[in-house]
């Protein structure tokens, strides 16, 4: 009986979720404490109850319980025990059940760290959140029941998806999950913030440390994604603008813009408005990457299910989300407007133009990964759009952004002096070009890579001379607060993104070659020998394991050994091979036997170097550090003494009204 256990663990969780999300607005609008105070039990008792729930999952899958559908469907009796953990969100059902789990840890974090705040608010909050809840929860218990029974219960299971046993799947969907699900946070802060009518821009204050931790998940969510397609994949990229690639990336996208939004409306109350419209955009778009991934409407190698009524389910959630929350904010938006004036060089007209960039790149993307619906709603036949057309758009967004980066810090609220400006812009110039001169004599003429080495150079110095201002001017306890440390962070993680992407790309050297053992090639001066091919067992799978040995000048630079795996069912997943590097990898993918009779033993392989292209994942965790260390400024937990006797509301009866 204990999968039923989990199915009514998740019944009664479901009754929570309604209780917060009804009678906590019900109090809030009534100004009554008693059903506000609901808001706090009950988000604690739904989590124990999604949890019990998971926890049930994950016991079934540990004790091979096969009369459980998706367990049978999605493990057997030769899985390692890690990666029947990993297969609880392996396929749909898991993986919205751990979307819910998570909602509740974000709710429950909230709940326990908002006790400052007016509770009239928080309950506003927490209701927002519960809704959601009742949404997901109705999903998984109407159409995506991971509970279902299987009779007569099959001897052993299926297997688990071959391309997800892999130890990034492990921790990949929870982080990346994070950053989604945490984007509701910043929308709930929004939407009580626009059922208020009238308020202080105080409540974004109270939000950034919670868009900057979502973000910084997100962040860490899509380099561990990065990181696993790279390494087990075989193709040797890092990025392919897949469709549901773009769905974690389009968030992110608006979450950059979102985090300024809200330093500028919480130092000067400008771009209200704005703000609150870019917290609707980053859930959204997480809720649309949940659509696209398991609606079926697209083609992915992520992609989980085919069901076309949970695509059509989650459609109508989407729209009623996001078309609830436009509505509300068309009625109320005028209400929250407002904030200083700023002039043409300041500090909010720089994160205004950059909002915009990222806000636009973000619209490129989704019109990128929705017109090949768009052309088959409109029967003109099947368009394909891909990396031409993100490759050739995005950097020309991207390029007013990195233009401005070393200056934003420079710039003062309101209204800046230019002399500054002119100062960072000789001395940052200068530097980009004399590292440019220099990176020309050993790239061979390769303008990607000098543009890579003078576009982060250009920004890297940006960031010194501010550090070396703030430590010239400031007093020492103040000059670097954890909020300009994760700033400082996050624009350097740019700046070495910048060069390893451009570097790798135009560096990287691939061939396809035929080898037999004893045979070698060159690829980048480095020379890979083929000793031939060897077969080892794992757990649940039999390989073919290539012995590649890579020499340099008579030395020993590396042992390699790609794999082609050959699971249950037949079937095969190919695992590359990396030597790892500061300034470069070296990466082997085994391809199929070129000798039928196996006389000659010869194989193809696909052999790379790939310079600094662990610069890219060493940016993304820059840029993820800066979010985590942003949102860990005190600044954003004390509350302020003028708070105490502030409101945010109008109110309650002036609200009714």
């Amino acid at each position: 009986m204990t999968p039923e256990l989990g199915q009514l663990a998740l019944i009664l969780a479901l009754l929570l979720a309604l209780a917060q999300s009804v009678l906590p607005l019900i109090g809030a609008w009534r100004g009554n404490n008693a059903l506000m105070a609901v808001a706090r039990p009950a988000a604690a008792g739904q989590a124990v109850f999604v949890g019990l729930a998971f926890f049930i999952l994950v016991w079934a899958f540990l004790h091979f319980d096969f009369s459980v559908q998706y367990v049978a469907d999605n493990s057997n009796l030769q899985l390692p025990w890690y990666y029947r953990i990993a297969a609880v969100w392996g396929a749909h059902e898991g993986s919205m059940l751990l979307w819910v789990l998570i909602l509740n840890v974000w709710t429950v974090a909230l709940a326990l760290f908002s006790k400052s705040l007016p509770d009239v608010f928080v309950s506003r909050v927490l209701a927002v959140l519960g809704i959601i809840s009742v949404g997901f929860l109705c999903f998984i218990l109407f159409t995506s029941n991971p509970f279902g029974r299987l009779l007569p219960m099959p001897p052993d299971g299926a297997d688990l998806n071959p391309i997800l046993q892999d130890p990034g799947m492990t921790f990949h969907p929870p982080v990346l999950y994070m950053g989604y699900v945490g984007f509701s946070v910043a929308f709930a802060f929004s939407i009580a913030a626009l059922l208020g009518g009238s308020m202080e821009q105080s409540w974004v204050r109270w939000a950034r440390p919670w868009t900057n931790a979502a973000w910084g998940f997100l962040s860490c969510g899509i380099v561990a994604g990065s990181w696993w397609a790279y390494s087990e994949l075989g193709w040797g990229g890092w990025w392919f603008w897949d469709p549901v690639e773009n769905a974690s990336f389009m968030p992110w996208l608006v979450g950059v813009a979102l985090i300024h939004a809200q330093a500028v409306t919480e130092k000067r109350g400008s771009l209200r408005a704005w703000t609150i419209l870019l917290s609707l955009f980053a859930f959204s778009l997480s809720l649309l990457g949940t659509f696209l991934v398991r609606s079926g409407i697209l083609t992915s190698v992520h992609a989980f299910a085919s069901d076309p009524r949970r695509g059509t389910y989650i459609l109508c959630f989407l729209a009623l989300v996001v078309g609830g929350s436009l509505l509300l904010y068309a009625l109320r938006a005028p209400k929250v407007a407002g904030g200083k004036a700023f002039a043409l060089i300041s500090r909010e007209s720089a994160i205004l133009v950059g909002n915009l960039m990222f806000t636009v790149a973000a619209a490129m993307v989704l019109l990128g990964t929705l017109f090949p619906l768009l052309g088959d709603a409109l029967d003109i036949g099947k368009v394909s759009v891909g990396p031409p057309y993100f490759g050739l758009l995005f950097p020309l967004l991207m390029l007013p952004v990195m233009l401005l980066l070393p200056f934003g810090p420079f710039l003062r609220w309101g209204k800046s002096d230019t002399s500054v400006l002119s100062q960072v812009l000789t001395r940052a110039g200068i530097a980009a070009a004399a590292c440019a001169v220099i990176a020309a004599f050993f790239v061979h003429g390769q303008l990607k890579s000098i543009a890579g080495v003078a576009c982060a150079a250009w920004v890297a110095v940006g960031i010194v001379l501010y550090m070396a201002k703030r430590w010239r001017e400031m007093p020492r306890g103040r000059r670097y607060p954890a909020e300009m440390a994760g700033m400082l962070l996050a624009h350097f993680g740019v700046a070495l993104f910048v060069i390893g992407v451009l570097l790798s790309e135009s560096l990287s050297v691939t061939r396809d070659v035929r080898l037999s053992p004893g045979q070698t090639a060159t690829v980048g001066g480095y020379e890979f020998r083929f000793d031939g091919v060897t077969q080892t067992t794992g757990p649940n799978w039999v390989a073919e394991q290539g012995v590649v040995t890579v020499m340099r000048n008579g030395s020993l630079v590396a042992d390699m050994h790609p794999q082609k795996r050959t699971y249950s069912h037949e079937q095969v997943q190919t695992t590359s091979a990396v030597d790892p590097g500061i300034t470069r990898d070296l990466y082997v993918a085994l391809g199929e036997p070129m000798d039928p009779n196996h006389v000659e033993g010869a194989w193809a392989l696909r052999l790379y170097t790939k310079p600094f292209i662990r610069w890219i994942w060493g940016g993304g965790l820059f840029m993820m550090l800066g979010g985590f260390v942003s949102a860990a400024d005190r600044r954003f937990r004390v509350k302020r003494e003028t708070e105490a006797a502030q409101t945010i509301l109008t109110p309650v009866r002036e609200s009714q009204a």
